[in-house]
């Protein structure tokens, strides 16, 4: 029953990374060499979140690795590149978001700095799924 419900996350998933590769909202995707990659604007959150409940449960720590994805299963893992300085970092995802348009990750304030879009506050970024998590999406 697990394997039917992740087979069909996973076709949703690509389905809707489809439809949005196809709008003309700011994000781009391409699928090669097995990975699944998507590109657009990435922002960070830390200090107002910092102590507060995430959307599958943990506390959020804005030192720590994560991330916020709309719809990534919690627990994927996913290098984020900095396309305006080439700066890389992979985090977890934990939470939901971003919720602003033409964004494609929250990031926290640890990634932000090894991202280096601290100062800026947004960066093009391309997302590099690594590993689906197990998690469900809620």
């Amino acid at each position: 029953m697990r394997l039917v419900l992740y087979m069909v996350f996973v076709l949703f998933f690509f389905g809707l990374s489809f439809l949005l590769s196809s709008c003309a909202g700011g994000y781009s995707s391409t699928q090669s060499n097995d990975e699944y990659e998507l590109e657009g604007i990435a922002s960070y959150y830390a200090h107002d979140f910092h102590g507060r409940r995430t959307a599958n449960g943990e506390q959020y720590d804005m030192h720590a690795l994560t991330a916020a994805h709309k719809s990534l299963p919690f627990g994927s893992v996913v290098r984020v590149v900095n396309l305006e300085n080439n700066r890389s970092t992979e985090v977890r995802i934990n939470d939901r978001g971003p919720f602003k348009d033409g964004r494609v990750i929250d990031v926290s304030l640890r990634a932000a700095m090894e991202l280096g879009l601290v100062t800026n506050g947004t960066a093009r970024v391309r997302l590099e799924i690594l590993q689906l998590g197990t998690s469900p999406s809620q």
